[in-house]
């Protein structure tokens, strides 16, 4: 094939420049399901409890997402395989089975939390519906997308289902923001000896690096060398190394930014609203959107629900994927979303599976706030030896070639696997402790 036939799927360098909406994909789509109704949930507590003291959180966990999840990214588009494809070439399969154990539990628990908290939202809209009706109806409208839409389709309706997160910008423009005590908020850390204060801290820590959008990432670029026909894992084809690796870092730094402001957004909302009114505890995504009503009126609602709901709609294919891809890989199952669902039936049924034991959990009455801590905790088990992992598969001249990470990429990659193991130390800790 001639390199000029070869210019149309330039993404990043090069004289074809598509516009940035084409070029971003995985880390926009990642980023995007890291503000799930339950990360939601975790930022609204934390501006009703503590105001704009701890904007300085989502400043500090940037860089680290950034890292992480481009380090992700780059370990799927160098070879091909997702992190748990390339951890059972290269580690023993006990380790990998529990790992994929704990991280398929913990995504099953987070995805019966989102459908939990979208059928509590979409009875605020709509009453006469009842709770377990939209918890069938939102898992059967993710599940039935993910098996039967081609990728590519399916792909671009999540891309679009990330607009839905603008509403929470539309919603810090209809409260009323003090704009100096936020901006200090945001540069100049108040720090607390308050155990209160840290648990909060170590939950956004958590919420922001979660094991199960690392896996997410790195499969959909294996997706990607699978749906164009001219791209190949960057082991077999090196010369395309330095577009892949410009568009992974920007569609990557895009797609974490994005996250964190609409995380921004929702602490800002909270603060200025339910904290200023001397709340200081919500329990759920949906009973912040209902607290706002007498606060913010009834379009601050409408739009913050809009929000839970197309970010949940979002984020459970991701969760479910990621469990898939993660339990597929491991068992040596023909995986992908690209493939047919009678070519694919294990990776298919175990999408369906977690989001039915996930819908499941609601129908029984499981506590969603219950199921939020466990599922957190559960990923603070599962992310540190990942990461560990991560970073020693990336680092790997065996593993990645020419395209192990190295520099600054080495450094925050690392900053961050420390950043995590505290944190979720800290938080496993400390429900533990709260149990007794």
């Amino acid at each position: 094939m001639a390199d000029s036939q070869r210019l149309p799927v330039n993404p990043v360098v090069g004289a074809s420049k598509p516009r940035l909406w084409k070029v971003l994909g995985p880390g926009l789509i990642t980023g995007a399901a890291d503000d799930d109704p339950s990360g939601i949930a975790t930022y609204s507590q934390a501006g009703t409890q503590f105001g704009f003291q701890l904007g300085w959180t989502l400043l500090l966990t940037y860089p680290l997402m950034v890292a992480i999840q481009a380090i992700s990214a780059r370990v799927g588009r160098t070879t091909g395989k997702g992190i748990a494809g390339v951890v059972r070439a290269h580690y023993p399969n006990w380790l990998l089975l529990g790992i994929v154990a704990l991280l398929f539990t913990a995504n099953t628990l987070n995805i019966g939390a989102d459908l939990g908290a979208m059928a509590e939202t979409g009875r605020l809209l709509l009453p006469e519906v009842p709770g377990w009706a939209y918890v069938v109806g939102f898992g059967a409208v993710c599940t039935l997308g993910q098996i039967f839409c081609k990728h590519k389709r399916y792909v671009s309706i999540l891309k679009w289902l990330t607009l839905s997160l603008f509403a929470y910008f539309a919603t810090v423009m209809v409260v009323r923001v003090p704009w100096l005590e936020f901006t200090k908020g945001l540069f100049w850390p108040r720090l607390s000896v308050d155990q209160e204060f840290w648990l909060t801290v170590v939950a956004i820590l958590g919420t922001t690096i979660s094991p199960y959008l690392f896996f997410w990432q790195a499969a959909q670029e294996v997706e990607d060398t699978k749906a164009e026909p001219f791209d190949r894992p960057l082991r077999e084809d090196p010369d395309e190394g330095p577009n892949a690796l410009a568009r992974i870092k920007l569609d990557t730094m895009v797609g974490m930014g994005f996250s964190n402001l609409v995380a921004l957004a929702i602490m800002v909302t909270s603060a200025a609203t339910l904290h200023q009114a001397g709340i200081t505890e919500v329990d759920s995504a949906a009973r912040a959107a209902q607290a706002l009503q007498p606060l913010a009126g009834n379009l601050a609602v409408v739009l913050f629900s809009i929000g839970i709901i197309g970010t949940g709609l979002l984020s459970i294919p991701v969760l479910a994927g990621s469990a898939a891809y993660a339990l597929g890989e491991a068992r040596g199952w023909p995986v992908g979303l690209e493939r047919k669902p009678l070519h694919a039936k294990a990776f298919y049924g175990a999408i369906a599976l977690a989001t039915l034991l996930g819908a499941a959990a609601n129908i029984f009455e499981l506590n969603p706030v219950k199921a939020l801590v466990w599922s957190a905790v559960l990923n603070g088990i599962v992310a540190v030896p990942v990461l560990v992992l991560l970073m020693l598969l990336s680092t790997s001249e065996k593993i990645m070639g020419q395209f192990r990470i190295s520099g600054v990429w080495t450094v925050l990659g690392w900053v961050g696997t420390g950043v995590m193991g505290v944190a979720s130390g800290a938080f496993i800790l400390a429900t533990i402790w709260g149990g007794k």
